[in-house]
């Protein structure tokens, strides 16, 4: 079971394509919690996804103009599982990164 934290703008309809991502794959969705994160919101998802998925839904992820960051941890934070491990987009630069976030 893998855990993703993911922090966006609390813009209309952000969260509902962080979620379709997910339905798109099929996957099974067990947990979703959403709560205000200081300035921004974050949801954590946990569900069980391949590699190729979890890479496929990192790309997706970041492709949404309202997500900020996306961690990765494959135990639950809240038993006591290992730091989270942040996935940064596949084809982006950091410079690309901020540019596609100055047009928005």
């Amino acid at each position: 079971m893998q855990v993703f934290c993911i922090r966006y703008r609390n813009a209309q309809g952000a969260l509902m394509r962080i979620l379709n991502a997910v339905s798109r794959r099929a996957l099974d969705l067990p947990s979703v919690h959403a709560e205000p994160a200081g300035d921004y919101h974050a949801v954590t998802l946990e569900l069980e996804a391949s590699p190729k998925q979890i890479g496929q839904l990192s790309r997706e992820w970041y492709s949404i103009v309202d997500v900020i960051e996306v961690h990765f941890s494959a135990a639950s934070p809240h038993n006591g599982g290992s730091g989270w491990v942040p996935l940064p987009p596949a084809s982006v630069s950091a410079t690309a990164q901020s540019a596609r976030a100055a047009l928005a």
